[in-house]
Parts: structure tokens; sequence; C-alpha cells
């Protein structure tokens, strides 16, 4: 007979949180998220709203966990509960827990809302199934936060804990303003807070920098005993007693796997190797240490070690989705742009809504020349995200190319509408306008990316080019020299100089910058260049 989980709100008294009985049944993902649905509040804050959740009642006083960073700030906030009622949040009430990443708020209502069912977050190994609420931002493509449930599996819980008392990891999907939401296992218990995502942290490949480069199972939360052991320093007592710690002879594999996806955040590439290295030698079936070292590898350059590592995660998971987006992304970097197609693909048929395989495989198809192929990917990662700003962006470079401006034009605006401080869409937005002989409205899209990216030599040249197509060659020639002196190699900057100057008056200085440039397109291999150069020389020396 299936375990009775029906939520009954409390009617007097203090209602308390429990650990349920050890012969629970686990749950759908539906009922579960009926559960969550209706113990998860939002933290309404100004633009940066998070969540919470529901764990006490007291008479008419509710008490709500979130995470600490939620309500850093002294401020007025509102809590939105589920059935869309709004209260007012007495910042006086708010009490931090002392060096971990918790907090409790309270609100006070005469409404009657159900109360969080306490879990027990050390009985939640690697592999266990894990659900996330929360309520994220609202954005520009989605205008109202609306609530969100994801389903995961728990890839670490650490016995020894990152800062702020992070020691839960988990593969759900993310989003921010789901901070402070409820962790469930598979019961409807809560196991944990949630406090950071980085799924949407999106590495990219120094080849080629569109590229999406994912680890995976990178979300981090809080454990519930650790709040409960902690509860009394903050005046909450939910009538849960925590288990007794457990005693730890030596690291488990879950601690250098925290530590590891640690490290690569801080960008120490090598000690995360070292660490996702040893969770391996503890846990060899580890799949997902494998497909986040392949990740740090293939940052690292070892392109090879990283294809052995995406393998042998494959190997011990044939169905894991980032180890095919990992492989993919290191094949189109060795130029097996077919092979990384395949990959994209495989992980497509495992998981059709898998954003950044969409993704990926429009940048890939785009370089092999199929460009509708491309824009059929970004649409439809589009769809799924209608936020990803790097979709838009390279859906509208692909119709820039195919000389469509006006749309891609439209892809940019919505990129920037995103993300207004997106540098390459303003960039790719001012090569749109210039194609249409909008040369001022492209200089100041240019200015607008070189403010963002002062290092985008790229830009100052195309600023340059704009300006002297205007007459302003002496302006030209200044943008010429800031790019040339940010990538001393452009031989289109030097030969752009070389005309604007002749266009002045200036010889042989653009003599000087013409050979320089023909030099320079030799040593590329761009002999079509080096040869179209040496005319325009030839006729200058005439």
């Amino acid at each position: 007979m299936k375990f009775d989980y029906a939520l009954v709100p409390a009617l007097t008294g203090i209602a308390i949180a429990s650990i349920q009985p050890q012969i629970a049944i686990a749950l759908s993902s539906a009922e579960v998220a009926k559960l969550a649905k209706a113990i998860t509040v939002q933290i309404d804050y100004k633009d940066a709203p998070g969540s919470g959740v529901i764990i006490q009642k007291e008479g008419n006083i509710y008490t709500v966990l979130t995470a600490q960073h939620v309500v850093q700030t002294p401020a007025k906030y509102d809590i939105v509960t589920p059935d869309g009622q709004r209260y007012a949040l007495k910042y006086s009430t708010v009490k931090k827990l002392p060096n971990i990443d918790l907090a409790v708020v309270q609100f006070t209502s005469s409404q009657s809302y159900a109360v969080a069912k306490m879990g027990n977050s050390d009985e939640s190994p690697e592999g266990t199934t894990t659900y996330v609420a929360g309520f994220p931002q609202a954005t520009a493509a989605i205008s109202n936060t609306i609530y969100n449930f994801t389903d995961g599996r728990i890839t670490a819980n650490a016995s020894k804990p990152l800062r702020d008392g992070y020691a839960l990891v988990y593969s759900n999907v993310t989003l921010p303003g789901m901070s402070g939401g409820p962790v469930l296992n598979e019961k409807g218990e809560l196991i944990g807070i949630h406090g950071r995502g980085d799924e949407a942290d999106i590495e990219t490949s120094k080849i080629n920098s569109s590229v999406a480069y994912i680890k995976s199972g990178f979300n981090l939360g809080i454990p519930i005993n650790t709040f409960l052991r902690l509860s009394a320093k903050v005046g909450v007592n939910t009538g849960v007693s925590p288990p007794k710690i457990p005693v730890v002879t030596a690291p488990k594999a879950d601690d250098f796997y925290i530590q590891g996806g640690s490290k690569y955040d801080r960008g120490d590439l090598n000690g995360a190797v070292a660490d996702f290295t040893n969770a391996i030698k503890i846990n060899p079936k580890y799949f997902q240490a494998y497909n986040n070292r392949g990740v740090a590898r293939s940052a690292l350059g070892d392109k090879q070690g990283a294809i052995t590592d995406f393998n042998q995660a494959l190997k011990i998971n044939p169905n894991y989705t980032y180890a095919y987006i990992g492989r993919g992304n290191v094949r189109d970097d060795l130029g097996e742009k077919q092979q990384a197609i395949a990959d994209y693909t495989q992980a497509l048929k495992l998981n059709p809504n898998f954003v950044y395989a969409h993704y990926n495989r429009g940048i890939t198809r785009s370089a092999l020349g199929d460009k509708q192929g491309a824009i059929a990917d970004f649409t439809t990662a589009i769809k799924i995200d209608p936020n990803f700003a790097n979709a838009y962006n390279n859906r509208g470079v692909v119709r820039n190319e195919l000389q469509d401006p006006q749309q891609a034009i439209a892809d940019f605006n919505q990129a920037l509408k995103i993300n207004p401080n997106f540098a390459q869409a303003y960039y790719n937005r001012g090569v749109a306008r210039s194609a249409l002989g909008d040369k001022q409205a492209a200089i100041a899209d240019y200015t607008q990316a070189i403010k963002l990216n002062p290092n985008d030599a790229q830009a100052y040249n195309n600023r340059g080019n704009a300006r002297s197509a205007l007459g302003d060659k002496q302006g030209a020639i200044e943008d010429y020299n800031q790019g040339l002196k940010i990538n001393p190699n452009d031989a289109y900057a030097y030969n752009n100089r070389g005309v604007a100057r002749f266009a002045l008056g200036d010889t042989q200085g653009a003599v000087a910058d013409l050979q320089q440039a023909a030099n320079l397109f030799r040593t590329q291999g761009n002999e079509q260049l080096y040869r179209k150069t040496l005319n325009q020389l030839e006729r200058l020396t005439r």
C-alpha cells in the first residue's frame, strides 16, 4: 500500500517538520512536485528575488528557511506564498546562521500553509534522485517569475563541506532566483537548501569561443542536517533531532569530487584534475568525475586526455549526455566536425531538450557551411531557453552571412535585450548595420563593444573602416593604430591603415603598411590576399 503523503495544513498550536518513517515509499515525480509547490515560497526583493521553504508554523507565525545570501541586504522583502498572497518580511526577524549560507525568516498569516517534512541528508548518496524547486528571476524573455521544479541526481554528498557549508552536489538544472529553495529526496522530504548553480556556466573553447563547455552535476546545496545541528543558534526548534555526525575515517570520493569542482571554478585546473583523479581512484565507476576531469583537461589543452576521460565516462554510463557534449566539443576543437556533430546528435537522442547540444551542433554546422541547419539548431535552442542570448547572437551571425541583415539585427537586438552587456552582440550588430550602409549606427555599436571589451582589436578595425567610409581618415587611422597595439599581427589592419594613409597623401606610410600586410598574409597562408595586396603596392609605386 502506498504511504499517504497528503499535506494537511496545521490548525492550531505549533506545526513542525518531522522525519518520515523509514518505511516511506518513493513517490512519483508528479507527487513530489505537488508537495514541493505547496511548501516553496518566493522571497521578493527588487529585481533579485530568491526562494525559501516553509519549515515551521507556530500560531500565525510561519518560519521559512532560505539561503543567507538571498536576504543579505537589509531592505524591504516580501514573501509570496503558493496561493499568490504577499506578506511583508520584517527584516528584524531575519536570523543568519554563523559561517553557513543559511538564514531563517518569518511572516505572519491566518491562512493555512503546508510545512516541509524533514529528511535525513546523510542518507542521500551519489546517484540518488533529487528535486529542486524555486522561483527563477524574471528576464527580458519571461517577464513574470514562474515557479520551477526540476529533477536530477545527487552527484556528491561530501563529508567535508566547502566554504559556507556547501556539501550536496546535484545535476538538477537550476536558475538564478532558485537560491534558498528546497532540495527534496524521492520521498518528498527536505534534505537540503539550494544555494548555488553553475549549470549555465559556459566555458568557452580557446579554439572556438562560441562553443559551450559545461561541467555536469555541480549545483550546490547545504544539507538539511547541517541546519538541524545548528538551528538552536537561531532560536528555531523544529522538534527534529538530527542524526549523529557520521564518523569519517578516510576521505570519500565525494569529498575529492566537490573540491575538484570548486578548484575548477576558481581557475585551478591542475588542482581540479588532481582532485577528480583522487575521486576516481576511490570510486573507479565515478563517471561524473571522469567527465569533469575531461572538461578540465580540455581547458588545459590536453585534448586527447580529455577524449579518453569522456570515453571512459560513456563506457561506464552510455546514456550520459554530458560526456557526449564534452567529447563533441573536443572533437570540434580538433577539427573533427562530423564526429562532433555525431556526438551532439547522440546527446539529443537521449535528451531532445538538451539546449547546449542544439547550440553546439549549430556552431559546428555553421562552420561546415550548413547555414540552414545551424539556424534550425539555434532556433530550437531558443525555443527551449528563450533567455539564451548566445543562441540569438549566433543565429544573427549566420543570418548576416546569408545576406539577411535585417533579421540578423533583430536577433542581435534580442540578445542585447536579454544581456545589455553582451559585447559580441554589439560588435555583430555593427557589422550588420554597416552592411546596410548605416555607418553611424555601426560606429555606435563598435564603440559600445570596445567600451565593454577594450581589447577587441577587430572592433577597432571595423570602427576604423566605418569612419574611413564616412571620410574620417584620421579617426580611422587612430582606430587601426589601437587595434594593432592589441594585435600586431592583424594583416587587415595594416592593409586598411595603408589605404587610409594613401588617401591622406602619406604614400611612404601607405607603402610600408601594405608591405607589412602582404608579408603577414603570406605568413598566415592567405595567398589570395597576399597577391591582392601586392597589386595594390604596384599601383602605389608606379
